[in-house]
C-alpha cells in the first residue's frame, strides 16, 4: 500500500491525542462526534467522510446502522468506529492476505463497495417480505401481517440515513479533490448509482406497507360497519317484540287473556308474524 491506515474505536483514551497531533481539529472533531450522519466534504486537501452501514452485528437490529467517519488525504486514511463494520473486515481481511488496496481510492471503492452491497441485500429482504404480506392480504389471511408494524419501522429507520448517505457518494464521485484520482471518481459512480435504487426500493416498500396498513384499517373500518348494520337489524325486529313481552309480562289486574288457556300460544304466534313482516318490510326497503 502507498498510504497509511489508522484505525481507532471512538472509545480509545488515546485517539484524542493521536488526533490533535495528526489531523486538522475540524477534522479531528468530525471524527469524534457522538451522532452522525453521513456527508462528505472537502477541508483543504482532504475530505471529511461520514458513512453508514446496516448492523449486522450478532444480536442487533439491522436497521440501527452502524456509523463510520473518516478523514482522507492522499497518503492516509483514518477511520473511526463504534461498532463493528464488515465491510472494514473484508478489507483488513485482504490486506493480511496481500491482495488489499494499492491506493486510497481503491480502498474507497472497495469500503463504499462492501457497504452498498449489504444495504442492497437488506433491501431486497424487505422487499421480499412485503411482496409475502400482500400475497397473505390478497388470499385473506391475517397471520402474516403481525410483522407489517415491525417492517415498517425498520424500513423508516434505514430510510433515514440511506437517503443521506446516497447524496453523500454522489458528492464524493463528483468531488474536486486531489485524493481521488478521475479513475476513482469513475469507480465510485457505481455504488452511488445502486445506493439510489436501494433508495428507490426502501421508498416502494414503505409506500407499499403504507397501502397495505390502509388497506387494512378501511377493512376493518367495513367489517365493523357491517357488524353493526346487521345488529341494528336486529335490534329492529326484537325491539316490537320486547314491546309485546314487557307490556303483557305486566302483573296488572285486568290484563287481557290472563283467563284463557289459548292466550299464550296465541301472543306466540302474533309475534311470530310481527317479527316476519318487520323482515319483510325491511326487505322491501333493500334494508336486507
Amino acid at each position: 500500500m502507498n498510504f497509511q491506515w489508522h484505525h481507532f474505536e471512538l472509545g480509545d483514551p488515546k485517539l484524542p491525542d493521536w488526533l490533535s497531533a495528526n489531523v486538522p481539529d475540524i477534522a479531528a472533531s468530525a471524527l469524534t462526534q457522538s451522532e452522525t450522519r453521513p456527508r462528505c466534504d472537502r477541508l483543504g486537501d482532504g475530505v471529511i467522510l461520514n458513512l453508514r452501514g446496516v448492523n449486522l452485528n450478532e444480536g442487533q437490529d439491522v436497521e440501527d446502522m452502524v456509523s463510520l467517519r473518516l478523514w482522507i488525504t492522499s497518503d492516509m486514511i483514518v477511520t473511526v468506529r463504534m461498532r463493528r463494520i464488515f465491510a472494514l473486515e473484508d478489507i483488513r481481511k485482504q490486506i493480511a492476505a496481500g491482495s488489499g488496496p494499492e491506493t486510497v481510492g481503491e480502498f474507497l471503492t472497495l469500503l463504499v463497495t462492501g457497504l452498498t452491497n449489504r444495504i442492497e441485500n437488506t433491501a431486497l429482504r424487505l422487499t421480499s417480505a412485503t411482496d409475502d404480506m400482500e400475497d397473505a392480504v390478497l388470499e385473506g389471511g391475517r397471520e402474516d401481517l403481525k410483522g407489517l408494524g415491525p417492517l415498517r419501522h425498520t424500513t423508516i429507520k434505514l430510510r433515514r440515513y440511506i437517503g443521506p448517505q446516497k447524496d453523500a457518494l454522489v458528492k464524493l464521485a463528483a468531488l474536486d479533490s486531489p485524493v481521488l484520482t478521475e479513475a476513482d471518481k469513475l469507480q465510485l459512480r457505481e455504488p452511488a448509482n445502486r445506493m439510489a435504487l436501494a433508495l428507490e426500493a426502501l421508498d416502494a416498500v414503505r409506500d407499499r406497507l403504507l397501502g397495505l396498513q390502509d388497506h387494512l384499517d378501511i377493512q376493518a373500518s367495513l367489517s365493523q360497519g357491517r357488524n353493526g348494520y346487521v345488529l341494528s337489524l336486529i335490534a329492529g325486529v326484537f325491539l316490537p317484540l320486547g314491546f309485546l313481552t314487557g307490556l303483557f309480562g305486566m302483573n296488572v289486574a285486568g290484563l287481557p287473556g290472563t283467563e284463557w288457556p289459548m292466550s299464550f300460544a296465541l301472543l306466540c304466534m302474533a309475534m311470530v308474524v310481527v317479527a316476519v313482516a318487520l323482515v319483510a318490510v325491511f326487505k322491501w326497503l333493500d334494508w336486507l
